[in-house]
Formats: structure tokens, C-alpha cells, sequence
């Protein structure tokens, strides 16, 4: 009988053993669970988060590029930036006559870009003759108070040095 009590034991014991088992991993199932559930939260409050600040980000990128715009427009409205403009131009360009087209003197323009274009047919004479024309206008802008620029080629109209 000391067989079947050992055996009745053994079972026992191991229905004990199988039934914690099943416990355990039902608590390790609902910690888990649970543990889920908590990171879903909070990658929804991070979403949440992130939705804010790329709104936040897009609004101030839009009001950056509205105050490029104001500045840039102002930049190339006023006078004294027509003076810049036209004086970089005439140094870098001058030869095709593009400063002359900023200031508003197309016929100049023209002329000088007639000038560059004739070069290659004069072996680059008059295309030299017309850059440096269009270096030293460019130099001669750039050292002007703004109030002579504007008044010499501005108001004044003058379309040659």
C-alpha cells in the first residue's frame, strides 16, 4: 500500500505542481498584458506629443518664410538695394549689360549685351570692352552714398558711368 500512497502522493504533488504552473503563467499572461496596455499608452501620448511639436514646428516655419518674404520683397523694392543689386551685377555681369536691365535702362542693356554677343565674332574685343564698361559701372554704383545713386541713375536717369 506504501506504493499506491507514494503514487497518490507523487500525483498529488504534481497536480500541485501543474495547477502553480498554470497559475504562474496566468500572472506572467496578465503582467504582460497589463505591461502592454501601458506602452500602448504611452506610445499614444508620445504620438500625441509628436503630433504637437511638428504642428508647433510647421507654424513657425511658416511664420519664418512669411518674414523671409516681407524682408526680401523690401530688400528688392527699395532703392538703396537696387544700388547693391546693380553694383554686384556690373562687376560679375557687367559685360552682358544684366545691371542695366536692373536699373531699368533696357537700351543700354541691350547695347551691351549686343556688345558680349558680337565678341565672338571679334575675337572676345568687344566682349572685353563691354566687361569692363560693365566692371567699372559696377565699382562706380557700389561707391556712391545712396542718396547720389539714386539721384544720379535713379531720379536722374543716367545710363552711362
Amino acid at each position: 500500500m506504501s506504493d499506491e500512497n507514494n503514487n497518490k502522493d507523487l500525483g498529488d504533488d504534481l497536480n500541485d505542481m501543474l495547477g502553480d504552473a498554470k497559475d504562474g503563467a496566468k500572472k506572467a499572461a496578465d503582467k504582460a498584458e497589463d505591461k502592454a496596455k501601458e506602452m500602448a499608452d504611452d506610445a499614444k501620448e508620445f504620438g500625441k506629443d509628436a503630433k504637437e511639436k511638428a504642428s508647433k514646428f510647421a507654424d513657425e516655419a511658416k511664420e519664418t518664410a512669411k518674414e523671409f518674404t516681407s524682408s526680401a520683397k523690401e530688400t528688392f523694392e527699395s532703392n538703396d538695394n537696387k544700388k547693391i543689386l546693380a553694383g554686384i551685377l556690373g562687376i560679375l555681369l557687367g559685360g552682358l549689360g544684366v545691371h542695366k536691365f536692373i536699373l531699368g535702362y533696357t537700351k543700354e542693356g541691350i547695347i551691351m549685351l549686343a556688345l558680349a554677343l558680337l565678341g565672338f565674332f571679334t575675337c572676345g574685343i568687344t566682349s572685353a570692352v563691354s566687361g569692363i564698361v560693365g566692371l567699372i559701372e559696377g565699382i562706380l554704383y557700389l561707391t556712391k552714398s545712396d542718396e547720389d545713386f539714386y539721384n544720379t541713375y535713379q531720379v536722374g536717369q543716367k545710363p552711362w558711368f
